[in-house]
């Protein structure tokens, strides 16, 4: 079996499976990373979101093929130690995430945040602050509809990065 090497959340990682499988069974199955859900597996829930080199994607979408070896994919558990974070328990977002009470059942709030990070990231490249337009962009499905929550959090997430 061919071997495909990436980073992962700060780390080099090296997997021997097919370059067919999907990112997010390589994280989920052989490195023991639990945060990407698996939601429908045809990046429409948005279950998954990650980062790869600071941008979000759906790794239930993206072959490890596709992926090089310099490639970054940062999980909602690597996310405390992204650039933005501050290296501490939690990121930003996360903590805006638990002040603002947003998870329910929880199942789709790792790719929420995710989401989120990769949202207040872009429009800060873009020299402005996030607007209800961006926030309706954002096609994360949640179940629960904590989407006010949602916001709220994002809001609060942005200031505090």
């Amino acid at each position: 079996m061919p071997k495909q090497t990436f980073r992962l959340n700060g780390r080099t990682v090296t997997v021997d499976v097919h370059p067919d499988v999907r990112v997010l069974w390589v994280l989920r199955d052989l490195l023991g990373v639990t945060g990407p859900k698996y939601g429908c597996g045809i990046n429409v829930c948005k279950a998954c979101t990650s980062h790869v080199n600071g941008l979000a994607f759906n790794p239930c979408s993206v072959r490890v093929g596709d992926l090089s070896p310099s490639d970054e994919v940062t999980t909602i558990e690597g996310l405390p130690d992204a650039p933005d974070g501050d290296g501490g328990a939690l990121h930003p977002m996360q903590q805006a995430w638990l002040d603002r009470d947003v998870a329910q059942c929880g199942y789709c709030q790792p790719g929420q945040i995710m989401a989120a990070v990769a949202l207040v990231r872009k429009v800060r490249r873009e020299g402005r602050s996030i607007t209800d337009a961006d926030l309706d962009g954002i096609r994360n499905i949640c179940r629960c509809g904590t989407y006010t929550r949602i916001r709220e959090a994002i809001a609060q997430g942005e200031r505090a990065m």
